[in-house]
């Protein structure tokens, strides 16, 4: 049992090896969520997410993936279980307002008044 883990672990660096190079090569080297910038060093940090969270599906014009940075990558898997928690299917999120307060509501007023 432990070799086929092992080698299941192997085939699975491999793969994900061989369509981060791909990808790197499609995409900017820019998070799809935040917009930061990647080079050099930090190009580790930038990540191949699966759109549709399926790690098989690998399209050749690499239209299932995203480059995110691991932090956004995260949040991304993060919500994306959250919603599997909750019976929600996955890609509708929920509609209408995210945050209720709104810190410049009464900006203009304050403005104006002079």
């Amino acid at each position: 049992m432990q070799d086929f883990i092992a080698e299941a672990r192997k085939h699975r660096k491999e793969m994900e090896s061989t369509y981060r190079e791909r990808a790197l090569k499609l995409f900017p080297w820019v998070c799809a969520k935040c917009g930061r910038e990647f080079s050099g060093k930090r190009l580790k940090e930038l990540t191949v997410h699966h759109r549709d969270h399926d790690h098989d599906n690998n399209p050749n014009d690499g239209s299932n993936w995203e480059l995110l940075c691991i932090y956004c990558h995260e949040n991304e898997h993060a919500r994306y279980e959250d919603e599997q928690y909750h019976n929600a299917k996955p890609g509708q999120e929920k509609k209408g307002p995210t945050h209720t307060y709104k810190p410049f509501e009464g900006l203009a007023a304050l403005l104006n008044k002079k």
